[in-house]
């Protein structure tokens, strides 16, 4: 079974690759691979906002409450 995405960490990890990327040490190689860590981090935190953005929709139309606004979603 998978282990459950922990989005704090995933954050984390997402914002140190940005900081190592933005210094400009890395090679060429290691820069595609950090892309690359970064684009699958990406994702799994869309996914798990996505996740509880259905979740807090569910839950608040079980209670008869509907936002007057969707969430802003920002690409």
């Amino acid at each position: 079974m998978a282990e459950k995405f922990d989005f704090n960490k995933g954050l984390s990890e997402l914002e140190d690759i940005v900081k190592t990327m933005e210094s400009g040490d890395l090679s060429l190689e290691d820069s595609l691979k950090r892309f690359e860590q970064g684009v699958i981090l990406t994702r799994q935190c869309q996914t798990a906002l996505s996740e509880a953005e259905q979740k807090i929709a569910l839950l608040s139309a079980a209670d008869g409450y509907q936002a007057q606004q969707p969430l802003d979603k920002e690409s």
